[in-house]
């Protein structure tokens, strides 16, 4: 039996969804038959200190403070890039100049022409690439979609999505790096999650109509003065699919009480479907062809009917987490990287989820609808 090639790793930044890759890499190794074995070997971090103890937790061979250096490093065959939003760009387009397949977190830049200068430059230079939308790899989503797909659902009518959480409801919170008009804004920071699940689900979105809101006009700058706050609190807009369905999303980072709400609903001539992402192991089901008297949205649970979620637990119901789903995202970029399948979200889909973002704002200032390019 011959030794799987290895395929070393280089990670910018160790914060929350840092972790939640290096969780991704070591679970999936563990669970899916990958092509290579994965070897983490240096993550890059704003300072030593920072790096050093990450690198120490995270089980990387080396760390750095220069994320220039982790791209040039000959013996990296994969960056990983975790970083603020406004930094995506540069540190892709580097990676990629460098011969690196590049795996970047979401929204994958902050313009659509960035976003299709790096799409560009990848597929140029025949690199493999990933933008992280792991909720798109929950088994209970494939289920849907395969729902629709096979007419169970009838005619699709209408769709209504949500993404809700809390992170930015304190008017007394800081200004971060997502606030930044260079990579900021509901939409594009967790709307982006919203317009990925609507045209996984129904196919793409030709029109949009904007409602883009700023609920928090300014913050504390950490310096004892305040600044102004320019992107959305609340990103909302109105759909037009290819398939002839309407809808509706919204992003909304100050959804008080709110820490994971990804739904959807989706409304047919013969059923409907209804997810929550606050119990994402479940999906629900209406159908008409009930008897009358015995009609109403019925549990449908994650099961290992459902694949793959029976490489993670063979027992229905007891079900997968968060880090899971990065798990599934991670090996199926690296099937792509080995030649073994697509890439599951490469970055020319990133641009197709930035120029629907870009559009939605574009028609929120411009109060009409408007055609996606």
């Amino acid at each position: 039996m011959s030794e799987k090639p290895k395929l070393r790793i280089g990670l910018i930044g160790s914060g929350f969804m840092g972790k939640a890759h290096v969780f991704g890499f070591a679970t999936a190794g563990k669970v899916f038959d990958l092509p290579y074995e994965i070897e983490l070997h240096t993550l890059a971090d704003v300072t030593p200190e920072t790096a050093a103890r990450a690198a120490r937790d995270f089980g990387f061979a080396r760390s750095t403070d220069d994320w220039r250096k982790l791209v040039a490093d000959p013996e990296i065959d994969v960056i990983d890039i975790t970083a603020p939003n406004a930094l995506h760009k540069e540190m892709a387009l580097a990676a990629i100049a460098a011969g690196k397949h590049t795996y970047c977190e979401k929204p994958l830049a902050p313009l659509a022409a960035d976003a299709r200068e790096m799409a560009e430059a990848a597929e140029a230079k025949g690199v493999k690439t990933q933008v992280g939308f792991n909720y798109l790899c929950n088994p209970m989503l494939g289920l849907a979609r395969d729902m629709i797909a096979g007419g169970e659902l009838g005619e699709i009518r209408g769709y209504r999505g949500l993404h809700a959480e809390d992170y930015m409801a304190d008017a007394s919170g800081p200004f971060t790096f997502r606030h930044d008009p260079a990579g900021g804004g509901a939409l594009a920071d967790i709307g982006s999650h919203a317009l990925a699940t609507a045209e996984y689900l129904l196919g793409p979105i030709t029109e949009v109509m904007g409602d883009c809101i700023t609920m928090i006009g300014s913050r504390p700058d950490g310096k004892g003065g305040t600044r102004k706050v320019e992107v959305d609190d609340v990103g909302r807009a109105f759909l037009r699919f290819a398939n002839g369905a309407q809808g509706s999303i919204e992003g909304n980072w100050i959804a008080t009480g709110r820490k994971m709400q990804h739904d959807f609903e989706v409304y047919g001539t013969r059923g409907a479907l209804a997810f929550t992402q606050e119990r994402f192991n479940e999906l629900h089901f209406y159908s008409t062809a009930d008897a009358p008297g015995r009609r109403g949205f019925r549990r449908i649970e994650a099961a290992p009917d459902h694949a793959p979620y029976g490489r993670f637990c063979v027992a229905a119901g007891h079900q997968i987490g968060f880090n899971d789903l990065k798990a599934i995202e991670v090996a199926g970029y690296l099937d792509a990287i080995a030649g073994r399948a697509p890439e599951p979200f490469n970055f020319r889909a990133g641009l197709g989820i930035q120029t629907l973002v870009e559009t939605i704002h574009r028609s929120s200032r411009e109060k009409r609808w408007l055609a996606v390019p």
